[in-house]
């Protein structure tokens, strides 16, 4: 029985052999290629922009994610999360701009989203599509943003759920898991352990799996942030977006808005994407590089400060892989310490302080600039996914080893004059 309610909604296609599934038929992955084989949603074009427009998106007054339901696989009707998710300000950087010798440079700023990252907007979807399917419980692996954007969306319709996450996670972000009431598993291993353990036990129960690079819908949430820079610029299309990558599923669902802009003939190009990996953590940077299979090439020993990116194996590689191909972007590395010393400068350019994964793509933007791939002309957008306070550890490695330290001074006027007169001299 077909459902009339996802008419829009033209199926499910496996991203390794194209088969296609109707929406109401369609699994989490593909039958045929197993877990490897992700989903992507299709769209009957014609029928979204009989209903969706970039004069009727002007006219809207819901400044939320779901200003964009037609574009999106859920029905007109249904019940969203009370968080308000998405419409995150896309900020004009002057001042990095003129660092960086290029001729516009925004920053999006994910960390204003309810629980401080771009992963609520996929967790927003994951409760309606879990609702829709009749789900008792939610779970999902994460090194800890996308466990606590599904923590927090639970709270707030009453949701139960089920978190693993790295023993190793930033004690910020399993604070939040807490607070909201989560059933949280703190796993002895990597973001890879907590990831397979967090599927055998969703097919063991029988649990609704929010897990990007295997639920499909997950990159439709994702693909909001996308629609709104585009919206936010007016349409202009940017030269250049810079992402961090580490299961995938950002920059499959940046590219999935830019796909689905131009399918609705909202723009005429799609801007080139760049993916940036912190060294310690670079599946998909060797593969780019060498010209190897996302779908056979081995995990890697994956280890770097910004815990937000680190991943053995990438989820979603094959849609992360197909957004800078299909661009003429590219993958590029960054050490920690790059890294790190992109959070003040990001903070201190723009105003916008981000994790050491948000951070990450701003330094990707400098060595791209170093190595001439992005010039004077380009306008560019950095995508900050998460907020500094998310590791404040972190934040103080990165302003200590950009020699910011606090003074320390009695209170009085005469101290005050001391600690300023000495650190003019300094």
């Amino acid at each position: 029985m077909t459902d009339d309610r996802l008419e829009h909604v033209a199926g499910l296609v496996c991203v390794i052999c194209e088969q296609t599934y109707p929406a109401e038929e369609a699994g989490y992955v593909c039958r045929e290629c197993g877990n490897e084989g992700i989903l992507d949603v299709r769209y009957d074009y014609d029928l979204v922009g009989a209903r969706l427009s970039r004069e009727s998106l002007a006219a809207d007054r819901n400044m939320t994610m779901w200003r964009y339901r037609p574009l999106m696989p859920v029905a007109a009707d249904a019940a969203v999360p009370p968080l308000t998710v998405g419409w995150t300000p896309t900020y004009d950087a002057p001042r990095l701009a003129g660092t960086l010798g290029l001729t516009k440079v925004w920053v999006k700023d994910e960390g204003r989203q309810p629980t401080a990252s771009l992963k609520d907007r996929a967790s927003a979807m994951a409760i309606v599509k879990a609702r829709e399917a009749g789900a008792e419980v939610v779970t999902t692996a994460s090194t800890g943003n996308a466990a606590a954007a599904l923590s927090g969306l639970s709270a707030s319709v009453g949701q139960k759920n089920v978190i693993f996450v790295p023993e190793s996670a930033p004690q910020a972000k399993i604070a939040q898991l807490l607070a909201y009431g989560s059933t949280v598993a703190l796993v002895k291993g990597n973001y890879g352990d907590a990831f397979n353990l967090c599927m055998k036990a969703s097919a063991e129960y029988g649990w609704y799996n929010r897990n990007t690079g295997f639920n499909p819908y997950m990159t439709e949430g994702k693909k909001t942030a996308g629609l709104e820079i585009l919206e936010q610029l007016e349409w202009e299309v940017p030269d250049a977006i810079f992402v961090s990558v580490g299961d995938g599923s950002i920059i499959g669902g940046i590219h999935k808005a830019m796909k689905d802009a131009l399918g609705l003939g909202w723009i005429d190009h799609t801007p080139r994407i760049f993916g940036i990996q912190a060294a310690g953590s670079d599946y998909l940077v060797q593969a780019f590089e060498n010209d190897e299979d996302v779908l056979t090439k081995a995990p890697i020993a994956a280890d770097t400060v910004a815990d937000s990116i680190s991943a053995d194996l990438p989820r979603d590689r094959i849609k992360a892989m197909a957004a800078v191909r299909e661009t003429d972007g590219a993958y590029l590395r960054v050490s920690d310490d790059e890294i790190l010393a992109a959070v003040p400068v990001l903070a201190r350019g723009s105003g916008v302080f981000a994790e050491p994964a948000g951070a990450a793509a701003y330094a990707g933007l400098v060595a791209a600039v170093e190595r001439g791939f992005v010039g004077a002309s380009d306008r560019v957008v950095v995508l900050s996914t998460g907020s500094g306070l998310k590791d404040v550890a972190s934040a103080m490695k990165a302003v200590t080893a950009a020699g910011t330290e606090p003074m320390v001074i009695a209170p009085t006027l005469e101290a005050l004059k001391d600690a300023l007169a000495q650190r003019a001299n300094d």
